[in-house]
């Protein structure tokens, strides 16, 4: 099956109320996940016809439960174009049980990356780490230099996903209690850094359509065909990334790349 890469135009506001995706792209989560770790053999040709990195600092943050091991693959591949990617060295995100209350434990790594490199950090996070990211950005702007996130449901009500439940369970927050509210009501508004969406609408977890915003013209829309489960395995995925990381993320606005699911 072909599958298809392209921007997305910054034109309609999202529905007032999505909601989750079908029971059927969900159950299908684990089976693609499978497929995308699978699709990574044989894509080295691909994966290496991308700019070479600068030596900028880049840190990833995980999703939802998920640790530095899951990004692994992504810094390794960072770090072979020339870039200095590394883990958030946070452990499990298991929300404000690993970043803070207020963000201060991650706010603190990006410190430490800054003051070590003398350069400002670019942010790349997966699902939850990608609303990480961009409230980091919001609060340290002098800091963070780019915004990349992926599959990272940061624009829509929380119960528009299929893992609101799990969300409350692991990081021990209600997803209507006060300060998660105002912190996501932070994190949807336009960042003072360039930033990229990268978000699938047949994801099985989060609804695509509040993985992004329309409109914002600081954020540049990047639909995939993904499961939500590895996407950051997906070569299609990591490319993207080092093609946004190089700058040519605008000037390539459709690829093909087989064999996706």
């Amino acid at each position: 099956m072909d599958a298809h890469v392209e921007m997305t135009s910054l034109k309609a506001p999202l529905k007032d109320s999505p909601g989750p995706p079908s029971k059927l792209l969900w159950a299908a989560e684990l089976p693609r996940a499978a497929w995308a770790v699978a699709s990574l053999f044989g894509a080295r040709r691909m994966l290496d016809d991308v700019p070479r990195g600068d030596g900028r600092p880049v840190l990833l943050l995980p999703g939802l439960f998920n640790s530095d091991r899951s990004n692994f693959v992504m810094r390794r591949y960072l770090n072979r174009l020339g870039y200095r990617a590394e883990g958030w060295g946070l452990g499990r995100n298991l929300g404000a049980r690993a970043v803070g209350a207020e963000g201060e434990k991650l706010f603190e790594r990006i410190r430490e990356i800054h003051a070590r490199t003398g350069k400002p950090v670019t942010l790349i996070g997966i699902s939850l780490g990608g609303i990480m990211a961009r409230f980091a950005a919001h609060r340290l702007p002098g800091l963070v230099r780019e915004v990349i996130t992926v599959s990272a449901p940061f624009a829509g009500p929380p119960r528009a996903t299929n893992v609101w439940f799990m969300f409350e369970l692991l990081t021990g927050d209600r997803v209507d209690s006060e300060r998660v509210t105002a912190q996501a009501a932070e994190v949807i508004k336009p960042l003072p850094v360039p930033s990229t969406a990268i978000w699938s609408r047949s994801d099985g977890l989060v609804n695509g359509m509040i993985c992004h915003v329309e409109g914002d013209p600081q954020c540049r829309n990047i639909e995939i065909r993904s499961s939500h489960l590895g996407v950051q395995l997906r070569p299609e995925v990591l490319r993207l990334i080092a093609d946004t990381l190089g700058g040519e993320a605008l000037a390539k606005p459709r690829a093909s790349v087989r064999n996706s699911r």
